[in-house]
């Protein structure tokens, strides 16, 4: 590591790592949760990384708006974009908490902070009239029926529970990047673009707008990475690699991928569109325009993916 220039990495943590899939967590599960989800972030902030975390917001949005439904009659709902926001904050909170304690039980005091972010959208984006992204607890099929009755989206995720699905338009900018920006170069720890980041548009007449869907939080970590002009991109989930043949008897995982490698898999529909792929996605992106390394593992496994040796490293070209 070049002494004179400190590396930047950006750290995406999936909302499940917070509150595991099947898991009906409370709020202390998931600070417990939290604390158990820190080990690379902290190795890579005693190693001196310049750090950014993204954070998943998928089962805590999801619970949001059934608390919105079943409060309805005492309290006017809140709109999706606003409780991205609002989740955005109190898990921001529970994230920024927990660092700051695990970094002085390490000795590696840093300021950390939270910024809750803005992300640009198109308006017109097609994703809004073709909901794919997966939020809240799996559901009954009765719950199912229910919501689907009142013209919401539900569909089969790829461990065959049926979940609400939301549209999810593509991140175009990092609204509050110049902020993140600066935080990070003094050497603060920043949580930002939570749940993704809230999606906001620019309208003609009103100015920025928000929009009511929710932002693929890979996808947002990558254009955060790129625009951060970070080194590392580590994308933690709950599978320890990307597999080939996933769910069959001949699944294997691959270690190493180049972006055009990766990139033929996806297109031949190898990963999963509502799990894997915008993971894959959001790598490559990355990786092509920075040149930087992607890396994607399961949490528990975040400290020997840094050093390659877990996980799986996606670059422009092999190394």
């Amino acid at each position: 590591m070049d002494s004179t220039v400190t590396p930047t990495a950006v750290v995406a943590l999936g909302g499940n790592a917070l509150s595991p899939a099947g898991e009906r967590s409370t709020i202390y599960d998931q600070f417990r949760h939290t604390r158990e989800s820190l080990g690379p972030i902290v190795d890579l902030a005693r190693d001196g990384w310049n750090l950014c975390v993204v954070h998943g917001n998928g089962p805590q949005v999801g619970d949001a708006l059934v608390r919105n439904e079943s409060a309805r009659h005492e309290a006017s709902p809140l709109p999706l974009g606003v409780l991205v926001a609002a989740t955005a904050g109190w898990i921001g909170y529970m994230v920024q908490q927990s660092i700051e304690n695990a970094l002085h039980r390490a000795g590696a005091e840093r300021d950390v902070a939270t910024v809750i972010t803005q992300v640009e959208v198109f308006a017109d984006d097609p994703a809004l009239g073709n909901p794919t992204k997966f939020i809240g607890q799996p559901l009954s099929e009765a719950r199912a029926e229910e919501l689907r009755a009142e013209g919401r989206v539900v569909k089969e995720d790829g461990r065959g529970h049926l979940r609400r699905v939301v549209g999810s338009p593509q991140p175009q900018a990092i609204h509050e990047l110049r902020v993140i920006k600066q935080l990070v170069e003094q050497g603060t720890l920043v949580i930002a673009c939570g749940g993704g980041g809230t999606p906001i548009y620019d309208d003609p007449v009103k100015g920025w707008e928000g929009v009511d869907a929710v932002v693929d939080k890979d996808l947002a970590a990558a254009v955060l990475a790129r625009d951060l002009g970070a080194a590392l991109l580590l994308i933690l989930t709950d599978v320890d690699a990307v597999y080939a043949d996933w769910g069959t008897p001949q699944q294997r995982p691959l270690r190493r991928l180049t972006v055009d490698e990766a990139a033929e898999m996806d297109r031949a529909g190898a990963f999963g569109e509502g799990s894997m792929a915008p993971k894959i996605r959001a790598a490559m992106d990355f990786a092509r325009r920075t040149g930087g390394r992607a890396i994607i593992t399961e949490l528990s496994r975040g400290r020997e993916a840094v050093r390659g040796e877990a996980g799986t490293t996606i670059t422009v070209e092999r190394a």
